[in-house]
């Protein structure tokens, strides 16, 4: 199999495969690098448009690295997963700190950046420099644990790094850096469009011949993972307090925990302990809002809000507790925000 996969999917890439994306067609690590950390978890349609924000915003590493925390999440603001962005900013500092701004161009330092993990380090890699070296995400799993037939619990370490192993025997032959390309592009690409999680097409699939989960006829049983992630959920309480003058009241949230170091709207665990906290002057017009749900990977939040009218020109917060700042109407929208507590800026308008 090793010998026929690798042309296979090669010659279906560059015949079938994506290639009109604008992260594609460059051997740029930093535009490389973008894009698959911006993928990760999110659609490539919903990436688009902050791509070529930070792009325009962030032309190189250099740029990123020199910016503030707080104007890379305001930029990422809406796309969720927000370590992702922190672990970004970071490993743009660290490519410039220790590598002179210069990606470098081994997988096995690539990995040691910030939040770039073995996978991403592997396609890097392989697109920019050509690097014989198997990626690993999740729409490669599936591809790659139905063409085998690989019927292991991925949940557990030692299975997956079995996978790996078997993964690193598919690569094309050593010293073609377009046929490599090609080849990590076509897992991506399969995973994406064919070797689908439900009712794939194995019909139109350039390795169907191979596939022994198609010979066995269960393609959809694979991949294999016990592991079941249980949904929660949680209510919250926003208090939503607008001047006069269109300002709204935003602190910055702890460096753990539920929006971790988003800017927001002051966040309660009960309608109690926000009214408990409102300066007793504004408790007469606070307005409690339709509650809206918002919906995270695992977890289910039901947000409450309460909206409280100041003064033009009050300094004081409109809480007891806790620390902030009012924020111009002009202001707010560069911030790093929650996506809901945007939403609700938003929605509520200048004043």
């Amino acid at each position: 199999m090793a010998a026929e996969f690798a042309p296979l999917l090669v010659a279906w890439q560059r015949s079938h495969g994506r290639s009109g994306l604008p992260w594609q067609n460059t051997r740029d690590p930093y535009r490389v690098w973008l894009s698959e950390i911006m993928l990760q978890q999110t659609q490539v349609a919903t990436v688009l448009g902050y791509y070529a924000r930070f792009l325009d915003r962030f032309p190189d590493v250099a740029a990123l690295a020199a910016a503030s925390e707080d104007e890379v999440l305001g930029l990422w603001s809406g796309l969720g997963y927000y370590s992702r962005a922190r672990n970004l900013h970071r490993c743009a500092q660290d490519v410039v700190a220790r590598f002179g701004g210069r990606f470098p161009a081994r997988a096995q330092e690539l990995v040691t950046l910030p939040g770039i993990g073995r996978s991403t380090a592997a396609a890097i890699a392989a697109f920019c420099f050509g690097e014989r070296v198997a990626i690993l995400d999740g729409n490669v799993k599936r591809v790659l644990s139905r063409v085998l037939a690989f019927d292991e619990d991925l949940s557990r370490s030692a299975n997956e790094k079995a996978l790996w192993e078997a993964a690193q025997l598919l690569l094309p032959p050593e010293g073609d850096a377009e046929a490599m390309a090609s080849y990590t592009q076509g897992q991506m690409d399969l995973g994406a469009t064919v070797c689908l999680p439900r009712q794939p097409q194995c019909l139109i699939c350039p390795v169907q011949g191979l596939c022994r989960a198609r010979l066995a006829g269960q393609p959809e049983r694979f991949p294999v993972s016990e592991r079941r992630l249980r949904r929660s959920a949680l209510s919250l309480w926003l208090l939503l307090a607008r001047r006069g003058d269109g300002a709204v009241w935003l602190h910055k949230r702890p460096a753990r925990g539920i929006w971790a170091g988003l800017h927001s709207v002051p966040v309660f665990e009960s309608p109690d302990a926000l009214e408990a906290a409102l300066r007793p002057a504004l408790r007469p017009s606070a307005l409690h809002r339709p509650a809206f749900l918002h919906v995270l990977t695992h977890k289910d939040l039901h947000l409450h809000p309460v909206a409280v009218a100041v003064p033009t020109g009050e300094a004081r917060p409109p809480a007891t507790e806790g620390e902030g700042r009012w924020v111009p109407v002009q202001e707010w929208p560069g911030l790093g925000l929650p996506a809901p507590v945007r939403r609700l800026l938003e929605e509520d308008g200048p004043g």
